[in-house]
């Protein structure tokens, strides 16, 4: 006897079922539409079947009624994106053991399995009296950002991510800072078969080595002073999902060997720790700087890139982007109307000419934050220039400027490095309040520091 039947007509949905029922310890067959489920059910022995609703030719309903008729003694459980209290009602109705709303996560999906197979009072309560679905591991809020665009690199961008969502294969997303990397990385985890799973992610550049080690690896009781209870790292909460490796280049070159062997061998040893823990993780790194280059000044481990840069994605810069410029201001405005409660309903002929001019050093982040503050200060029902606030530039595009400073003549780079110098000289070098001064996050002015060898002290 086999316990389940999958019956879905979306392959990858059908897949990730199987999986995560396989991987709960039952065996597990799957057909692709109803009828070719109930031919299986009058050769084969199921415990129970789960079944999508919406189907082409037969629905889910109508499998459910006729196992019913023909096999009372198979359990039945639903599954829908398109869930509503009337169906859920329906469904019990005609006999469903349960009911489930996508997404869930495969925790969600096992409890439900053992209830209904193991059978007691929960479950015949649930036979008694229709229920409400069950809850879905995820719900969409409103904080939740999504890619805006309408340029055909990006677009071509997010085609190849979606593609290849489905693969267990490391990507590696590279890109100015503030391009949205990470919104890329999630991106990919939604589209993929982990999409219920969990979506870790760590900075990497935020924790210095030794504590970066017991964050992505975890550790044992007692493996160093302070270590009172044992910490599962985030490769272990990440198990069965994915896991972001934000600025990859900042990783430590000894920890990259560690790095290595995890994704080499799918298995991470817990600081103090004495046995491995195997994880069932995808991988996604990003990284605001070329790791070819990082590879030649001996501070990137070759193997690793080779092992992170399977699906390699480069998002390109604003700058690059011209035609999202105003798609993407008027996204935030309608975004920041709403959540401020303000009634700014457009942007003024000359602000949109003034947001095209603007260089953008700091991409998408640097525009939301424009945006969120010229709909603060609007005093009307339109965004005027004056409501930017940004810096006084001249018209090419320039990377980098401070308020009440111009910079003329030479390359761009020396203007910048100039500017850079300068803001700092006025900030007393303290890096938090230039970043500010510059519209740009601690993280840029770090990277520009390093590339134009230029020296800071302060915080």
């Amino acid at each position: 006897m086999t316990d389940i039947l999958v019956v879905d007509d979306d392959e990858n949905m059908r897949t990730a079922l199987c999986e995560a029922l396989v991987r709960g310890g039952y065996s597990v067959d799957s057909a692709a539409d109803a009828d070719t489920g109930l031919r299986k059910i009058e050769v084969e022995k199921y415990r129970m079947v789960v079944s999508d609703i919406r189907m082409p030719r037969k629905s889910g309903m109508e499998l459910l009624s006729d196992i019913k008729q023909s096999h009372p003694d198979i359990s039945v459980v639903l599954v829908t994106a398109y869930g509503t209290v009337d169906t859920a009602v329906e469904a019990m109705r005609k006999g469903a053991d349960d009911y489930l709303l996508k997404p869930f996560s495969a925790d969600v999906l096992d409890k439900v399995v053992q209830r209904v197979l193991n059978g007691g009072a929960q479950a015949d309560s649930a036979k008694a009296a229709p229920q409400r679905p069950s809850p879905a591991f995820k719900k969409p809020t409103s904080k939740e950002r999504k890619i805006v665009t309408q340029n055909k690199k990006m677009l071509e961008l997010l085609d190849m991510a979606e593609r290849t969502a489905a693969s267990k294969a490391s990507v590696l997303i590279q890109g100015e800072s503030g391009t949205g990397k990470e919104l890329l990385a999630r991106f990919i985890h939604q589209k993929s078969d982990r999409a219920d799973g969990p979506f870790v992610a760590i900075n990497c550049a935020a924790l210095p080595e030794t504590l970066l080690e017991s964050e992505l690896f975890g550790y044992e009781k007692g493996a160093f002073t302070g270590a009172a209870a044992r910490k599962i790292g985030k490769f272990e909460l990440a198990d069965g999902g994915t896991i972001l490796l934000d600025e990859i280049t900042e990783m430590d070159i000894n920890l990259q060997a560690k790095l290595l062997r995890v994704i080499q061998e799918k298995e991470v040893d817990r600081v103090g720790g004495s046995a491995s823990v195997p994880v069932n993780v995808r991988v996604i790194a990003t990284s605001n700087r070329k790791l070819e280059d990082a590879i030649r000044q001996g501070r990137f481990r070759e193997d690793l890139y080779f092992r992170l840069n399977v699906i390699p994605l480069v998002i390109p810069s604003l700058r690059e982007r011209p035609e999202d410029i105003g798609l993407l201001a008027d996204y935030f405005l309608k975004k920041f109307s709403g959540d401020s409660g303000k009634q700014v309903s457009s942007i003024a002929p000359q602000t949109a000419d003034a947001l095209k001019k603007y260089a953008w050093n700091g991409n998408i982040r640097e525009l939301e934050n424009v945006m969120e503050r010229a709909v603060l200060l609007c005093r009307g029902d339109m965004v005027m220039p004056g409501d930017l606030f940004l810096p006084s530039l001249p018209d090419t595009a320039q990377p980098v400027a401070a308020p009440e400073q111009q910079a003329t003549g030479g390359t761009v780079e020396d203007m910048e490095r100039k500017l850079i110098v300068g803001t700092l000289e006025k900030a007393g070098n303290n890096r938090t309040r230039a970043a500010e001064m510059l519209g740009i996050s601690i993280r840029t002015l770090r990277n520009k520091l390093n590339t134009y060898k230029l020296e800071s002290k302060g915080a």
